[in-house]
C-alpha cells in the first residue's frame, strides 16, 4: 500500500501544497533541534573537540527520535485499524513533498518583481533562501529564487521521493530530519563550524546520489519541455562542482544551462560576503520570467521522477 500512499500524497501536494493553517511536522523537528542544541551546548565543553562531539550526539538524537516517532505512529495506526494506518501513511508522504509550496512561494517573488516592488520581492525571497537579501538587485532576487528552485528540485522533491520509494515514509522522514538539521545548523560560520559539522556532512552523504540523479532527470525533463537540454547537459558536466557543497551545484548547473543564464556568484550570509564561483554562461540576461520557467522544470522533473521510481518499484515487486 506504500506505493498508493506515495501516489496520493504526491497528488495532494500538487493540488493543495502546504497551507499555512496546517501545522507541519518539520516545525516539530525544528523545535527538537533547538531544544537539543541548547542542552548539548550546555553539556559539552565549549572547545572545538567538545562542540564536534556535541554535534555528533546531536545528529544521532535528532535522527533517532524522528525515525522512532514516525515508525511508532505508523505501527500504532495500523494496529488500531487498517484505514487509520493508511490515511496516516498518506498524510506522512504528502507532508514530505514540497513541490507546490516551492512554486507558490517563488511565484510570490515573481509577482512582486512584476509589480516593480523591489523591497517586497526581497522580503518574499528571504522566506525561501538563507542568504542576506536586503541589498539584492531585481536580478539578484530573481537569481536567488531560481537557484533555490533548482536546489530544492532535489532536496524538496526528488530526494524525499526516492527515499519514500525505498523505505516508505519512515525513511522519508529520516531524510527530512537530516535535511532540516543541515538547514538550521549546517553553516560554516563561527557559531556552527564545529557543532554543525556532522549535520552538514551527513546531509552531503544523504543527498549525494539524489542530487546527481536529479541532475540527469532534469536534463531529460528539459528535453520534454523543449528547453535547451543540450546546453543543460553541457553546463551540468562542466559546472556541477562549482559550489562549496558537493551537491548544490548539480541541479543549479542544469537549471542555468536549460535557461541559458548564469547563476551563483558571490553572496552575503549573516552580514559576511562569501566569494562563490559562477554557474553557467550568460547567453542572455536574467529576467523575472525565469522564475515561472524554473517552476515548469521543477514540475516536469517531479512528474518524470515519480513515473520512473514508481515503475521501478512495481517491477521489483513483480519480480521479487
Amino acid at each position: 500500500m506504500t506505493l498508493y500512499a506515495i501516489l496520493i500524497g504526491f497528488i495532494m501536494d500538487l493540488l493543495i501544497g502546504d497551507p499555512h493553517w496546517m501545522y507541519h511536522p518539520v516545525r516539530l523537528i525544528g523545535k527538537l533541534i533547538i531544544l537539543l542544541e541548547d542542552i548539548l551546548r550546555k553539556t559539552f565543553p565549549k572547545t572545538k573537540d567538545g562542540e564536534q562531539k556535541a554535534g555528533f550526539v546531536f545528529v544521532v538524537l535528532v535522527c533517532g527520535i524522528s525515525v522512532f516517532t514516525a515508525w511508532g505512529l505508523m505501527k500504532l495506526a495500523y494496529y488500531l485499524n487498517f484505514w487509520c494506518g493508511f490515511i496516516l501513511e498518506v498524510i506522512m508522504c504528502y507532508q514530505l513533498f514540497a513541490v507546490r509550496s516551492l512554486k507558490d512561494e517563488s511565484m510570490k517573488v515573481y509577482k512582486e518583481l512584476a509589480k516593480g516592488d523591489l523591497a517586497a520581492s526581497r522580503r518574499a525571497v528571504s522566506m525561501i533562501v538563507g542568504r542576506d537579501t536586503q541589498s539584492l538587485t531585481a536580478e539578484g532576487v530573481t537569481k536567488a529564487a531560481v537557484e533555490t528552485i533548482a536546489e530544492n528540485t532535489s532536496d524538496g522533491t526528488l530526494a524525499p521521493m526516492l527515499y519514500m520509494f525505498i523505505g516508505g515514509p519512515v525513511l522519508g522522514w529520516f531524510y527530512k530530519s537530516v535535511n532540516t538539521m543541515d538547514s538550521m545548523v549546517g553553516y560554516k560560520n563561527e557559531k556552527y563550524i564545529n557543532f554543525g559539522r556532522y549535520a552538514a556532512k551527513f546531509d552531503d552523504v544523504m543527498n549525494y546520489i539524489p542530487a546527481r540523479l536529479c541532475g540527469w532527470l532534469m536534463i531529460f525533463a528539459s528535453c520534454i519541455l523543449k528547453m535547451d537540454w543540450k546546453n543543460a547537459k553541457k553546463i551540468f558536466l562542466r559546472d556541477r562542482f562549482n559550489h562549496a557543497s558537493p551537491n548544490s551545484a548539480q541541479t543549479e548547473a542544469v537549471m542555468a544551462g536549460a535557461l541559458r543564464i548564469q547563476l551563483a556568484g558571490d553572496a552575503w550570509y549573516f552580514g559576511k560576503r562569501y566569494e562563490k564561483p559562477t554557474i553557467g554562461d550568460a547567453l542572455r540576461p536574467v529576467e523575472i520570467k525565469d522564475i515561472p520557467r524554473a517552476n515548469r522544470l521543477l514540475y516536469a522533473t517531479a512528474i518524470v521522477s515519480f513515473i520512473i521510481f514508481g515503475t521501478v518499484r512495481l517491477l521489483l515487486q513483480f519480480l521479487l
